[in-house]
Formats: structure tokens, C-alpha cells, sequence
């Protein structure tokens, strides 16, 4: 199955805005690209990498199967919306997933060298959440934008779970959750989205999704 070639981000938010949430549905590339030694070199991901997420695992899609591109070191070439400049590529590795539709989704796992350094990531990660509606809209004020908390979750050394919507004039609106999630050392951020509004959100799934990638983190 090829990844689809046409652009969520460019329908769901026009041209202007996808350049601000280039990575609005996290779908990675728009179509499957020929293998190349670069690729297969971030492919080669180290022995003893924390485990990543399954297509099966992410919020059921009522018309398509998931899709995922393999574990690959380093960081999506486009970073998820809401998240850029905030995770490093030292330590990282990523997984991005996608449908037959406008839903998409990516994982990004770090490593980090200490428990406190975790700590600072994750944190880091939850306040640029928290201000993205905000920041977006600085950006596009002709946009409109707005967060949600979606409270704490039990999983390892803690999760959140937080919904960002977008819209833009003349474009369809944009629904995007996020979990952030730590283990020990070791962070996770999980991004889905699709067109749409927080009443199409699967915040219970993501939920369990976000629990699931936090569980999956440990390695002994």
C-alpha cells in the first residue's frame, strides 16, 4: 500500500496555512519514495530502541486500515504541527502512519541521557502544546484556533493528552491531538489529525494509543 498522494494539509487549511502546520495530519511524505542508502541508514535503527507503536494501536479509522513507515532514526523530515524545534534528533526515532483518507498520524520517540533531561523534554513539549492555538494564530490572523486539556493519564512516569483546532477562511478545519508521554529517560510524543472538529476527535482511543506508547517505552 503507497502512502496517498494527495495533500491533507493543503485541503484542509489552503495554501497559506499549510505552511504553518506543514505537518498538520502528520501523514509523512506524500508518496512512497524509491529506497536510497541514505534511507536504509536512518532505517537501521539501533538494537535496544524503545518500542513504537503498531497501526493496530492508534484510534480505529471507520473506513481504512493504518499504514506505517518502519522505526527510523532521527526525526520526521517534517516535524508534527504544534511540536517543531521543540525535540532533538540526537537520541530520536520516529514512525509515521497514514490512511486511504485525510487521517495521519506520527510518533516521535527520544532517548535522552538523564531522568532529569526527560523530565525538561517532556515539559518543554506539553507548554508548546499549550500555546500552539495561540502561537498559530499569531502567525494567521485571519485564522482562528483553540486547545483542550484532556487531563493526565497512568502510564509509566506520567502522560497528558491535550486537542489543538485550526481553521482558516476558505479552508476546512483541522483537528489535531497530541500525547506526550515519559519513561525514565526516555520521551514520547504521539500526533494524529484529520479535517474536522473536536466532536470527530477520538479522544478515548488516543487515549489508549497515548497509555500504549508510554508502556512501550521500557526497556530493561
Amino acid at each position: 500500500m503507497h502512502k496517498p498522494t494527495h495533500s491533507f494539509r493543503g485541503a484542509a487549511l489552503g495554501v497559506v496555512a499549510a505552511a504553518a502546520v506543514v505537518a498538520v495530519a502528520g501523514t509523512g511524505p506524500a508518496q512512497a519514495q524509491a529506497p536510497s542508502a541514505r534511507a536504509e541508514a536512518q532505517a537501521a535503527v539501533p538494537q535496544g530502541t524503545p518500542g513504537h507503536l503498531v497501526p493496530r494501536e492508534l484510534p480505529p479509522h471507520p473506513s481504512s486500515d493504518w499504514y506505517a513507515s518502519d522505526v527510523t532514526r532521527g526525526l520526521p523530515e517534517t516535524a508534527p504541527f504544534c511540536v517543531e524545534k521543540t525535540l532533538p534528533s540526537a537520541g530520536a526515532t520516529h514512525r509515521t502512519f497514514w490512511t486511504e483518507y485525510d487521517t495521519g498520524a506520527t510518533q516521535i520517540v527520544v532517548r535522552t541521557g538523564t531522568v532529569e533531561a526527560a523530565r525538561k523534554l517532556a515539559a518543554a513539549a506539553e507548554k508548546k502544546i499549550q500555546n500552539c492555538a495561540a502561537d498559530w494564530v499569531r502567525d494567521y490572523p485571519q485564522g482562528t484556533a483553540s486547545g483542550r486539556d484532556y487531563g493526565a493519564l497512568t502510564a509509566e512516569d506520567g502522560a497528558h493528552v491535550y486537542g489543538v483546532h485550526t481553521s482558516y477562511p476558505d479552508s476546512e478545519p483541522g483537528i489535531h491531538l497530541f500525547g506526550v508521554g515519559r519513561d525514565g529517560r526516555t520521551v514520547t510524543v504521539v500526533s494524529w489529525g484529520e479535517m474536522g472538529g473536536y466532536d470527530q476527535a477520538p479522544v478515548a482511543d488516543f487515549k489508549r494509543t497515548t497509555t500504549t506508547a508510554v508502556v512501550k517505552l521500557y526497556h530493561p
